[in-house]
């Protein structure tokens, strides 16, 4: 039996009838992922290894010192922690900002939700490529900007003349690509990323200011959540910030730094583009507790990449074991993933895949297009545990045995 970590969202979306509520979120329910007390949960895409002790010892003597000063309000601007978080972008990435070009929120949600409050809001539209991250709609909704989705190709790489094109028809002020893409694990060239950015430039926002006779153009957010389980060779879109303003590339420490539960995220953009985030921020926003933690934890961050690398054997690991699955005399589709997650399919009914699988201890994720699922890379116990009850439910006995190196 499962039990619930947290209360369920409102099977009918929220009841407005007595209050006031805005019109377009009437029939909306929270976003949330099930959270249910299973022994292997591999729904969310978290890190499964929880922060060693070593790890634990130093975020809590950064909190400790941090707490002697709680009578007072947080460095509003964190100017330590995006100097800390602009060291690790450089030796993470080769690419070297300044400090003033790091911003950092309450997760890379907010990150997002800054983006669009900034450069979104009525009259305005943001653009992306389906499927992706089932949140980018609900920024756009909740900062009163139009939301229109292009579409990738049916190997969930983007076509740059259909984005381009997309682009050029839509006029957006705000495009959002992510890569790796969720929740499908895909990577953008840098060639496409340059595609989408030139494109971009020539757009003209239609009320944007005007300057040398032009309107200015679009924000392109490259959002990098899972950038450092990439595999070698795959480059980042922080190497593009030198040559374009308009770029700004988003991370998080909830993925690769084990810490989901600590909500820090961050990008790097121009000056220019985090000041203006500067303006839509709340005061005070980062409190003196997270600024502290995050510091303590990227200390860490070279056993924690050791740790990424690890994930990326597993991942790739799983990859392949997937692939040698059959559905129904099918062989499974499995995309390439440079991501901590596995999307793969295609089933007739995926749902009774998904029950079967928690049946048995096992929480994935039911997401992406119809007939795939999503796996997030665990310990290799759990990566274990999934693939035994993956056999009983497709295949009706045990899973294929692996095969030995």
């Amino acid at each position: 039996m499962t039990t619930p970590l947290s209360a369920p969202a409102p099977a009918g979306g929220v009841d407005g009838a007595r209050l006031p509520l805005r019109p377009e979120l009437a029939a909306e329910v929270p976003y949330g992922a099930p959270q249910l007390d299973v022994p292997v949960r591999l729904n969310v895409n978290e890190n499964p290894y929880a922060p060693s002790e070593a790890v634990v010892a130093t975020i809590a003597r950064h909190v400790a010192d941090a707490a002697r000063g709680l009578n007072r309000y947080p460095d509003r601007d964190f100017a330590a922690l995006r100097g800390d978080l602009a060291d690790y972008l450089a030796l993470e990435s080769g690419v070297r900002v300044a400090p003033e070009q790091v911003w950092a929120a309450n997760g890379s949600n907010e990150v997002m939700l800054h983006l669009l409050q900034a450069f979104g809001g009525p009259g305005r539209t943001a653009l992306s490529f389906a499927p992706t991250y089932s949140m980018y709609p609900e920024y756009a909704r909740d900062t009163h900007t139009r939301w229109v989705t292009g579409r990738r190709a049916s190997d969930f790489t983007l076509d740059v003349d259909h984005a381009v094109a997309t682009i050029e028809e839509v006029a957006p002020s705000v495009i959002l690509l992510a890569s790796p893409n969720n929740p499908t694990g895909t990577a953008l060239p840098l060639a496409t990323v340059e595609a989408v950015l030139e494109a971009a430039a020539r757009v003209q926002v239609p009320d944007a200011p005007v300057r040398d006779g032009r309107r200015a153009g679009a924000v392109v957010v490259v959002d990098e959540a899972y950038a450092e389980f990439r595999r070698p060779g795959t480059p980042s879109a922080l190497e593009l910030l030198g040559a374009h303003p308009h770029l700004a590339v988003s991370r998080t420490m909830s993925k690769a730094f084990a810490a989901a539960g600590l909500r820090l995220g961050y990008l790097a953009a121009a000056t220019d583009l985090v000041d203006a985030l500067r303006v839509v921020r709340l005061p005070y926003h980062l409190s003196a507790v997270t600024q502290a933690a995050a510091r303590g934890a990227l200390e860490h961050h070279e056993d924690l990449r050791a740790q990424v690398r690890g994930l990326r054997d597993e991942r790739d690991a799983l990859v392949a074991w997937l692939r040698e699955q059959h559905v129904g005399g099918r062989p499974l589709q499995v995309a390439d993933s440079d991501a901590n997650f596995v999307l793969f399919g295609t089933f007739d009914d995926r749902h009774a895949v998904w029950q079967g699988l928690l049946d048995r201890g096992v929480l994935i994720r039911e997401t992406g297009p119809d007939g795939w699922l999503r796996v997030s890379v665990g310990t290799p116990e759990e990566n274990a545990a999934f693939r035994a009850a993956f056999g009983e439910v497709v295949t009706g006995g045990a899973a294929a045995p692996e095969k030995e190196d």
